[in-house]
């Protein structure tokens, strides 16, 4: 009854309803909502039919009419070193950057002229409040994949959209913040259409996480799940923060939980063959990285060289390849899934600027002798210094 009441109240949203209207009404009638409540709603609108890309829209005004209004009595305990731990530690560190570039913003604003040197404090702030994508990849690639074993998958997918809105909105602050002929009251219009909404959206996502996600992750994982993103954390990376204990599972060891097994015999093909050890040095060692999705749309492999471009981690492993990517980017890969499967189509390249290198991507449609398909195959390679190269190189040299 509680969440049929819960979920009558979220579509008054969805249909225009005045946030404080929906917030009064939801204090009056359901007072603490249970988080795991939360997410069983969401999960089931979604799964009824109510739009992603609306969900995502109104899910700010989701958090707004809740919070506060969320019940964690019920939270398990966590470990000091533990992923939600870390998560947690970081959030702190992400708050107290977003304090100071709102006290400083603010200051830039009462002053009757920009203080250059204050906007330059400003600049590295949010310099360093970009590490939190790093905090969010762990989400998407470590957590995420988890949740969606269990049949979580409509809120992660929100979450992830709204990742990328934060990601937009901080690339736009900083460009804005690299500007130093802007007049200020140029500067001062972008300040509140930019920055301190890009501030606000963090601290937003901070509340979502921790009245929400993590609750739910801690009832949904098992010690060993979490011991696997423990194990992959340091792949991605910390933000902000940098755990001074690791965190280890009672009565779980990495023996127990991850086993890597390269034994086998040969593996042969019509031109040769070699041992499993010798295939896995190959596929490491060519200038490339490869990722292969199988004729069911999930992640079954990716090489491991020492100069990735694009982030992997065997979190991946069997997930759909459509949520391994962002949501505004799933309609061109089910384009090219779709042309690869009815033979339309077996090559798809492209071509990116990734922080002053040239990175160049490449999906090919994998088929049998008889033309059936296998899967997809993503090539990626940083091709920038190819482009360089001029004359020929005929004697020896091992610089280049």
């Amino acid at each position: 009854m509680r969440k049929m009441r819960l979920k009558e109240l979220i579509l008054k949203l969805h249909e225009g309803v005045d946030q404080d209207t929906v917030r009064a009404e939801l204090m009056e009638v359901l007072s603490k909502i249970p988080y795991g409540e939360v997410v069983e709603v969401e999960q089931e609108l979604i799964e009824e039919g109510l739009p992603q890309e609306e969900v995502l829209r109104l899910c700010d005004a989701h958090s707004a009419v809740l919070e506060g209004n969320i019940d964690l009595s019920a939270m398990k305990p966590i470990p000091e070193g533990h992923p939600v731990d870390v998560f947690k530690k970081e959030n702190e560190a992400l708050k107290n950057v977003t304090a100071q570039a709102r006290e400083a913003i603010h200051k830039v604003l009462a002053a009757e002229a920009t203080d250059i040197q204050k906007v330059l404090e400003i600049r590295g702030l949010f310099n360093q409040l970009f590490d939190v994508d790093k905090h969010y990849k762990r989400k998407e690639y470590l957590l995420f994949p988890y949740l969606e074993k269990k049949g979580i998958t409509g809120p992660p997918a929100v979450m992830w959209g709204k990742h990328d809105e934060i990601r937009d909105q901080l690339k736009g602050s900083i460009e804005i913040l690299q500007m130093t002929d802007v007049a200020a009251d140029e500067w001062k219009a972008a300040a509140q259409m930019v920055l301190l909404p890009a501030l606000a959206a963090i601290e937003d996502m901070v509340t979502k996480e921790e009245q929400i996600l993590f609750p739910m992750s801690l009832d949904a994982l098992a010690e060993g799940d979490w011991f696997e993103i423990d194990h992959q954390t340091p792949d991605i990376g910390y933000c902000l923060y940098d755990p001074p204990k690791q965190w280890k599972p009672v009565g779980l060891t990495s023996e127990e939980t991850i086993k890597d097994d390269f034994s086998g015999g040969l593996v042969r093909t019509p031109s040769g063959n070699f041992n499993v050890k010798e295939l896995i040095a190959i596929l490491n060692t060519l200038p490339v990285d490869i990722t292969f999705v199988d004729k069911d749309d999930r992640v079954r492999y990716f090489s491991q060289g020492p100069h990735r471009i694009f982030q992997r981690n065997r979190a991946i492993l069997h997930r759909d390849v459509r949520y391994c990517h962002p949501p505004a980017s799933v309609h061109i890969v089910d384009k090219i899934l779709e042309d690869f499967k009815n033979g339309k189509a077996n090559h798809a390249p492209f071509w990116i600027n990734m922080r002053g290198r040239m990175i160049y991507i490449e999906y090919y449609a994998m088929r049998d002798l008889e033309g059936n398909y296998l899967g997809t195959l993503e090539v990626s390679q940083d091709i920038t210094r190819y482009r360089e190269l001029e004359g020929e190189q005929r004697i020896l040299n091992y610089t280049k």
